[in-house]
């Protein structure tokens, strides 16, 4: 029985393996493109822009990497990028554990507060941000990136902490209690360290959400010292409007830090996921 259910199963999921591998496919094929031609000359992009290199000529990434604009760049990404993680999470694993542990009154409704915050999308909110941060002198500020996309980020990460927090057994907390251990020590000692998949999972969301984000520090920015990755990049074609092999090298080194933590906690991040949706 065993051996005649086998084929069978296997026919049931390859509508699901046929799906992932084109969806896998319009995400990789582009990728693959702006790495090959990076190392491509123009007119070899013109003439055979499916191809190979021949010749491949690495000189569009030195020259990208000799910059010393390209680095302040991801300096900049990175220290912002960084710093709203470690903000946005902080914050969210004490609120997240609040609303998972503790019982008092008007906390379903203030939780539901936090996940409305999902609702408004952050191009709505421009104008009212840019006047605030204006008030506060936060413009051409890091921090006037790094509070508003840690605001941002707090209504979705709560609620993946919170399902994960919730996902632990009472029982571990009681015996904590018995041997001494306040809430705090609990939260920090115990539950903190077995949430690993749900810290990765929200590290990696704020960590990409920062990188990409091209709006909030084109608003804040308008000193190119204080510029990040994809300001540069717009900036970069316009300079190199002509020179389409070099904007591919630049594209693409400008993704390898946020692909390079992504490969490095997407084991967690399944997990992490999942824990927050079946127990959320």
């Amino acid at each position: 029985m065993i051996h005649r259910k086998a084929p069978r199963a296997r026919r049931n999921t390859l509508p699901l393996h046929a799906i992932a591998w084109i969806v896998g496919a319009f995400i990789l094929i582009p990728i693959v493109y702006a790495l090959l031609g990076g190392f491509k000359s123009n007119s070899q992009l013109s003439g055979n822009p499916f191809g190979l290199p021949d010749p491949w000529v690495p000189s569009n990434y030195t020259e990208v990497l000799a910059s010393s604009s390209f680095w302040l760049q991801l300096w900049n990404s990175t220290f912002i990028a960084v710093a709203t993680t470690v903000l946005t999470v902080a914050l969210s694993a004490l609120a997240g554990f609040v609303f998972a542990r503790f019982a008092f009154r008007g906390r379903e409704a203030l939780f539901t507060l936090f996940t409305a915050g999902l609702m408004f999308p952050f191009a709505v909110a421009i104008l009212p941000i840019f006047v605030l941060l204006r008030t506060f002198g936060l413009l051409d500020n890091p921090l006037g990136v790094i509070l508003t996309q840690a605001a941002f980020g707090l209504p979705l990460t709560i609620i993946i902490l919170r399902g994960f927090f919730r996902s632990i057994p009472g029982e571990i907390e009681e015996a904590a209690t018995i041997d001494g251990c306040g809430p705090f020590g609990f939260f920090w000692r115990i539950l903190l360290p077995m949430a690993r998949p749900a810290i990765a999972t929200v590290s990696v969301l704020a960590v990409v959400g920062s990188w990409n984000n091209f709006m909030l520090p084109l608003v804040v920015f308008s000193q190119e010292s204080s510029w990040t990755l994809p300001l540069g990049i717009q900036q970069f074609q316009g300079q190199y409007a002509s020179d389409t092999a070099r904007i591919l090298a630049y594209l693409i080194l400008a993704m390898v830090p946020a692909l390079a933590f992504y490969a490095v906690a997407e084991r967690h991040l399944v997990g992490g996921l999942t824990a927050g949706a079946t127990k959320g």
